[in-house]
């Protein structure tokens, strides 16, 4: 991370340190360029200027770029989010509980065995609703109310459902924890919850035929590549094949963007014992016509003085959650914040970088005021002085921009491999236009303005 980043200052100062002369040498082999005009002198002002603020001509490309960068990429994170949110989103409440809780388990953390009561372990066997009922709250205010169990088979990990490919990407990717295990949903579940969401239903009319469905993009190519290598599950004695050759589109729990690494849909003829029931998952909206009647009903599942929260404490009960307002309001927040420090340290590098070439501009041009007045005596009238001046002002303020377009390139794609869970490449197109508009529009009035201001005082004086 680090190298890249020296090497492309190192590159930076490496290009202003040569490009002077470089100009000049290309603009001199043309002879009717370089003796037309008031070219000559241009360009020996702005090789002579050059050579004496390559550090502050390199500082203020780099200044430019972060200014691209940040305000290209950011802006793109804010639309995507807020696009991905609304998607992610379509139901008012999630609710989701731990099935078949074992008499006890060993707590890793304290080295203690946990015991469950008689009361936890009998709710484990009860679907979501019938915890809501049991413990006071009043159904009438949900409606739209879906439920279906998700299953764990302890066999099914990544290995085993990566097939002939595991060895393959345990080389390519060694960091990934192939001993997850699968979350397994019957077809006809899963289209409860995909016509409640308004997603694609799946059919599955073999027994012995599966569909994985994933969103997360960089777990979905890797899934692609075993299914594409007809990653077949042998377990208990059963040989499950792939329907397709590739992920399809699909989630069960809310988000705040494409998150679904992986889940397995089976037929309904597919027997799942009671055992493996993983967990049971409820999806529901609001009962309320008003969005103070979705805050009211909100409350019962986010406050901890509920009726609902005081009886599950008192039961030990563990249910957990999300609400629409809740994942809406804490995933804004959080990018509100990040985008208004990047578009004002963004805003800041834009400023900083056209006040500093301004303001060296101008005092090059008090400095330079004798040779304008030599230009004058040698014949060349007003309009060719200003022409000059124009030209001289536009080529510095242009150099470190032009090259600093060139590294933001390279520097947003690298922010997109970042950034691939929630942007994309096609997607960045409107806030580069917006980023455009920004940067045209300050470095504009810089440039207009330190134009005016050198123009006024090369002026002669009466």
């Amino acid at each position: 991370m680090l190298r890249p980043i020296l090497m492309g200052i190192v590159g930076t100062i490496g290009i202003f340190w040569s490009l002077s002369g470089f100009i000049l040498k290309v603009i001199q082999s043309s002879k009717n360029i370089y003796l037309n005009g008031t070219n000559l002198f241009v360009l020996r002002q702005l090789n002579n200027k050059i050579n004496t603020t390559v550090i502050s001509m390199s500082i203020i490309c780099l200044m430019l770029f972060m200014t691209i960068s940040i305000l290209s990429s950011c802006l793109s994170l804010q639309s995507v989010m807020s696009k991905e949110l609304e998607e992610m989103t379509p139901v008012d409440v999630n609710l989701y509980k731990t099935a078949n809780l074992p008499e006890s388990y060993e707590n890793h953390y304290t080295g203690q065995t946990v015991y469950y009561t008689e009361e936890q372990r009998e709710d484990s066997q009860k679907p979501v609703s019938y915890t809501l009922e049991t413990n006071g709250y009043d159904m009438n205010q949900l409606k739209d109310i879906t439920e279906i169990p998700i299953y764990a088979i302890p066999e099914w990990t990544w290995q085993v459902t990566f097939g002939d490919y595991f060895e393959t990407a345990k080389q390519q990717y060694s960091m990934l924890a192939y001993n997850t295990v699968e979350s397994i949903i019957k077809v006809s579940d899963y289209n409860k919850i995909a016509s409640l969401y308004g997603l694609e239903t799946y059919e599955i009319n073999q027994k012995d035929e599966y569909i994985i469905l994933c969103d997360f993009d960089s777990m979905k190519d890797i899934r692609d590549d075993a299914l594409k290598a007809n990653a077949t599950i042998e377990i208990n004695e059963t040989t499950l094949h792939p329907k397709y050759n590739e992920c399809k589109s699909g989630y069960i729990y809310m988000s705040t963007s494409h998150s679904n690494t992986g889940i397995i849909l089976v037929s309904d003829d597919f027997e799942l014992k009671e055992e493996w029931k993983e967990q049971y998952f409820l999806a529901a909206n609001f009962n309320a016509e008003t969005e103070e009647e979705k805050e009211e009903i909100n409350k019962t599942f986010t406050e901890d003085n509920s009726k609902l929260y005081e009886n599950l404490t008192e039961k030990g009960i563990q249910l957990d959650g999300m609400t629409k307002i809740v994942v809406i309001e804490s995933s804004k927040g959080l990018t509100s914040i990040i985008i208004f420090i990047a578009i004002y340290l963004g805003i800041i590098f834009l400023i900083a970088s056209a006040a500093i070439l301004a303001l060296k501009q101008l005092t090059e041009s008090s400095d330079n005021k004798q040779r304008y007045m030599i230009l004058r005596k040698i014949g060349c009238d007003e309009k060719m002085i200003n022409q000059a001046l124009f030209r001289q002002i536009l080529i510095f303020f242009l150099l470190p921009l032009l090259l600093a377009i060139i590294h933001s390139i390279f520097g947003i794609q690298f922010v997109l491999s970042a950034m691939v869970v929630v942007a994309k490449t096609e997607e960045l197109l409107p806030s580069i236009i917006v980023t455009a508009i920004i940067i045209g529009v300050v470095y504009g009035l810089y440039f207009l303005a330190t134009y005016l201001g050198s123009k006024n005082i090369i002026k002669e004086e009466e």
